[in-house]
Order: C-alpha cells, then sequence, then structure tokens
C-alpha cells in the first residue's frame, strides 16, 4: 500500500526555516521531518513513499537524489573517479517523488499523482509537517472494519491557556492549567479507497478538506479514527524548537510507538 505525504506547501508561518527549503525539510535533530514522518510509516511495513511536491520541491528530490551518497561510507579514487561505496545505511524505503506545482492544493496534488498509485485500491495520506505516536495497524485496521471510502485520525488538543469554572457569585468552583479539548481536530494520517479519487479534481484550487471531504461526510463515507497519544505539527519555530528539544532529550514520542 502507498502512502501519499503532502510536500507541496509555503509554510508561511515557519518562515524563519522556509525561507530556503520547503517545510517537511525542517529538521529535527539533523534529519527532515519528513524523513521522520516515513520512519513511522515504515515502521508497521509500509515503505512505498509517493510526495507530491510544490514549493522548493526541488531541495526534496535533491535530498532524495544524493540519499545514498549522504548516507554511505565510500572511497574516491581521485585519478579516475572511480567511487567503491561501503553501504551503512538500511532504509530500503522506494520514493516517487512528483512536482504537482507551486500553487496546487492539497485536492488537487492527490489527484496529480494517482498515476503512481498503480492498481492498488487502497491508499494512505498524511500532511508533510506532523508526527505522532500512531499505531498505523491499528489505523488501517479500523478503517477496514468501518467500511468507509476514507478514514481521517483525529486528536485532542491541549487548550493553550487555564480554564476555571465560577459560581453565579464569582466564586472559583475549579482551576485546571491548559486542560485537554473535547474537540477532535484532523491531524491527518488518513485511509482511503480507491474511489475517493472521483472525489478530487486536478483543478488546482481543489482543495482536500473543503468540498471533497465535506461531500464525503455528508455521503457518510468519511470515519475518525481516535488517536488518543500524542501528536505534535511543526507549524511555527515555537514547534520546531519543541520537536527538537524533544528529541535531544530523548523524548521523541514518534520514534517510539
Amino acid at each position: 500500500m502507498k502512502v501519499i505525504i503532502m510536500c507541496g506547501g509555503k509554510g508561511t508561518r515557519l518562515r524563519e526555516e522556509t525561507a530556503v527549503k520547503p517545510k517537511p525539510m525542517v529538521e529535527i535533530g539533523g534529519r527532515p521531518i519528513l524523513w521522520h514522518i516515513m520512519s513511522i510509516y515504515a515502521r508497521y511495513g509500509f515503505k512505498d513513499f509517493i510526495l507530491p511536491l510544490g514549493y522548493k520541491g526541488e531541495v526534496i528530490k535533491q535530498y532524495f537524489h544524493d540519499y545514498t551518497l549522504r548516507n554511505t561510507d565510500f572511497s574516491v579514487n581521485l585519478a579516475t573517479g572511480d567511487i567503491v561505496s561501503y553501504p551503512t545505511s538500511t532504509v530500503d524505503w522506494r520514493v516517487t517523488l512528483c512536482d504537482t506545482g507551486a500553487e496546487t492544493l492539497k485536492g488537487a496534488r492527490i489527484k496529480r499523482v494517482a498515476q503512481y498509485l498503480g492498481d492498488d485500491e487502497r491508499f494512505m495520506v498524511t500532511y508533510g509537517d506532523g508526527v505522532a505516536d500512531i499505531a498505523i495497524d491499528k489505523l488501517l485496521a479500523f478503517h477496514q472494519s468501518q467500511k468507509t471510502i476514507g478514514t481521517f485520525t483525529g486528536v485532542r488538543m491541549p487548550s493553550r491557556f487555564g480554564a476555571v469554572t465560577t459560581d453565579d457569585q464569582g466564586k472559583i468552583l475549579s482551576w485546571e492549567e491548559k486542560p485537554m479539548l473535547n474537540e477532535y481536530i484532523n491531524c491527518g494520517f488518513f485511509v482511503f479507497e480507491r474511489s475517493f479519487l472521483d472525489y478530487l479534481s486536478s483543478d488546482p484550487d481543489c482543495d482536500l478538506e473543503k468540498e471533497p471531504l465535506t461531500r464525503l461526510a455528508q455521503a457518510g463515507q468519511l470515519s475518525m479514527y481516535r488517536h488518543e497519544g500524542r501528536w505534535q505539527c511543526m507549524d511555527t519555530l515555537r514547534d520546531s524548537l519543541l520537536l527538537n528539544a524533544l528529541w535531544d532529550k530523548g523524548e521523541a514520542f514518534w520514534a517510539q510507538s
């Protein structure tokens, strides 16, 4: 089963990093967050990736073109130019990189790479800026049990602020610092049947979260997998610093699932 990872956005809220690279290439512990996301899937045996590229997509292409060089010891005969490599990487992923346009929205990016899905009846999709301690096998089993066309993963997020409840006179009845919100948000980690492609258009204005998923929900063909573990996106510089701090302290929850 193939995994599509969205890699085309401009990451404007992380401009400190994305002025020179696309957001999926912003690093955690010396490797792009994209690599960390791919590792989550690879841990469960899903190693065939399709990357729809857009903004500064050439940076991602160059990274994977040079991947073996970056991760292999080798000797160079400077007189002849001959290279003898000593493979040290155990990564056995297959990565298909596709230019889908600088201004194309996510729904259209998926539609434009559909040709690379082959005959697979089911595929997975996620965003190129979020990591989680998600069990991909359980997500897939849930999707199969629901018998819907699509499943997305929902998480509950902590409030940014403390919360209090009072009586009518203003007396504090409870105080909770940054409580977990009851609402779920979409964090990606989708599973789709191939028929979902019929909901998409290659028109660059086709956005995944708007008409396609709305129509899918209205048709009763969209399910939500509740992920009660941890998830973190890299949306701002603050998020980047947090993820790197977790990695440096050995607390990278997404690498321990």
